[in-house]
């Protein structure tokens, strides 16, 4: 075990761990033998711990708190995603590092974005030592892109519309070459200011710069991100690959809705925040083919009843009713006025949110 950033904020170390499946960098915070909960935070898609590490300087010391990077992502080791496997490299990555770091259980586990896939996959997996997740706009438990309706019924088939091959390659190419530059609709920075958050936050002395190199810390390929992708026959021309976060995260892979199915007694509480100006993971969202197509963006859309915008919100809502139905809990927290990261825009609330669930 070794230390690696030397950038952290007070109360908070970094160290790097090689597991039986990856070297894994992580932020750690708290007293491991504190009285308080074991809480593992799970970063988003293109972002890394960087965009948790001052919220983790804030929680009370009792708590343990682990943060580590995805394989491909921040600081740890880069792995071939087998995408064909849904989530499930991420989900082994992390009970490999559990089991690493003598993690104590039942842990809570925050997911932000990609993370809140994770934490859900994880929870189907291991129920019985997950107590509650505390999901930070989720993806969809039904994927991203190429699904209609709340059911999650795939628009094609071969699930065209997702995968690898809706990356922007603007973007793709600006993160292969490290561009810290402001220029281009679609440069990371772009992207941090105008889809992160909302368009309206500003970002506190020092925090652009450490997130926008969370952002560039993600390997860039058909390994990684985005993937790699397959010609289609049906709009918009690909679906999704085998490599890839992108393509894991495709309905044609990943789909978590049957974490309603878990036993009542061991169904874990889920806490679901999210912003309400939050484009990224919306019911139209601006990284949605679907929505791309029906605002004109992407020439040759089907139309509505063929290829409609995913209804990502709603899917979610409707699978925790469902969970509720089923014995479950859910509390819902909206933020006015905030984007796709809560925890970055306003913290203190994400923080006292986070302190009365590990009450």
């Amino acid at each position: 075990m070794s230390s690696t950033r030397d950038d952290v904020p007070d109360g908070v170390d970094s160290r790097t761990v090689e597991t039986d499946r990856l070297e894994t960098h992580y932020l750690e915070s708290g007293d491991p033998d504190g009285s308080g909960e074991t809480v593992l935070f799970v970063h988003g898609n293109v972002s890394s711990s960087r965009f948790y590490d001052h919220l983790l300087a804030t929680l009370d010391d009792d708590h343990h708190v682990v943060a580590p990077d995805l394989r491909g992502y921040g600081d740890s080791e880069t792995r071939v995603i087998d995408a064909t496997e849904g989530l499930g490299d991420f989900t082994a990555d992390l009970r490999a590092l559990i089991a690493d770091l003598g993690l104590e259980s039942p842990l809570t586990i925050v997911g932000w974005s990609l993370g809140g896939g994770v934490a859900m996959q994880y929870a189907l997996e291991e129920h019985s030592s997950v107590d509650s997740l505390v999901l930070i706009n989720p993806v969809s438990p039904y994927g991203f892109g190429g699904t209609k309706n709340l059911e999650g019924t795939p628009c094609f088939d071969d699930y065209a519309g997702s995968g690898g091959g809706t990356g922007n390659d603007e973007f793709v190419s600006a993160l292969a070459d490290r561009d810290r530059s402001e220029g281009g609709e679609a440069s990371p920075r772009k992207i941090l200011r105008t889809y992160y958050v909302a368009p309206s936050h500003r970002f506190e002395e020092g925090r652009e710069e450490s997130y926008l190199t969370g952002m560039l810390d993600t390997v860039a390929g058909d390994e990684n991100y985005p993937g790699d992708s397959r010609p289609s026959d049906n709009w918009p021309g690909i679906a999704p690959g085998e490599t890839g976060v992108n393509n894991a995260l495709s309905p044609k892979y990943f789909d978590c809705s049957s974490i309603t199915e878990v036993d009542a007694e061991e169904k874990p509480a889920i806490h679901w925040l999210r912003g309400d100006a939050d484009q990224i993971v919306s019911n139209e969202s601006l990284f949605d083919i679907g929505a791309l197509g029906q605002m004109g963006e992407v020439p040759g859309w089907p139309g509505e009843d063929v290829f409609p915008p995913q209804p990502m919100v709603d899917q979610t809502r409707a699978v925790f009713e469902e969970y509720e139905e089923r014995g479950g809990t859910v509390e819902e927290v909206v933020f006015a006025n905030v984007g796709h990261t809560p925890h970055v825009e306003v913290p203190g609330d994400v923080r006292e949110t986070l302190e009365v669930v590990l009450e």
